[in-house]
Parts: structure tokens; C-alpha cells; sequence
């Protein structure tokens, strides 16, 4: 049963990360494009713990913990350049 439900989260979460690359390609705006990039992130973090338990691996927790934190800096950096033009004052 569990396969089942993996199996399902996998393909929910994989569909999620396609339609959010359509968005970055069509946004309208770059507020959109960097909310459909952070929103990658956590798919991607998520489809990285599942394939981690998939897997019966603890080496994709860590990876995804990385991940993480690599895709909160690259939001955060994105956004102060579009706001103030430069990232480092």
C-alpha cells in the first residue's frame, strides 16, 4: 500500500514541478516567475525526500536539507536585485 501512495505523491509532486516551469516561462511578471521558482524548490525538496524513502536511503535527506537552504538564499538574493538593483551593498 505504501508503494501505491509513493508512487501517487511522486507523480502529484512531478506534475506540480512541470506546471511550475510553465509558469516560469509564461509568467506575466518576475514576481510571478520568482514564486513559481521558489515553488520549484519545495517540489523539488519534496520528490528528493520521497525518493529518499523510496529508495530506503537517508543520503537524499541531507541533500534535500541542502537544497533547501541554496534555494532560500537564491530567492532571497533574486529578490533584493529586482528591488534594489544589487545584491551586495
Amino acid at each position: 500500500m505504501i508503494a501505491y501512495a509513493l508512487t501517487f505523491a511522486i507523480s502529484a509532486f512531478g506534475l506540480g514541478l512541470l506546471l511550475n516551469l510553465w509558469r516560469v516561462i509564461s509568467g506575466p511578471d518576475h514576481s510571478d516567475r520568482i514564486l513559481a521558482l521558489d515553488t520549484m524548490v519545495i517540489n523539488a525538496i519534496a520528490l528528493l525526500i520521497l525518493l529518499g524513502i523510496t529508495l530506503g536511503t537517508t543520503i537524499f535527506f541531507e541533500v534535500s536539507m541542502l537544497f533547501a537552504l541554496v534555494g532560500f538564499v537564491s530567492t532571497v538574493s533574486y529578490c533584493r536585485f529586482l528591488l534594489r538593483g544589487d545584491i551586495i551593498e
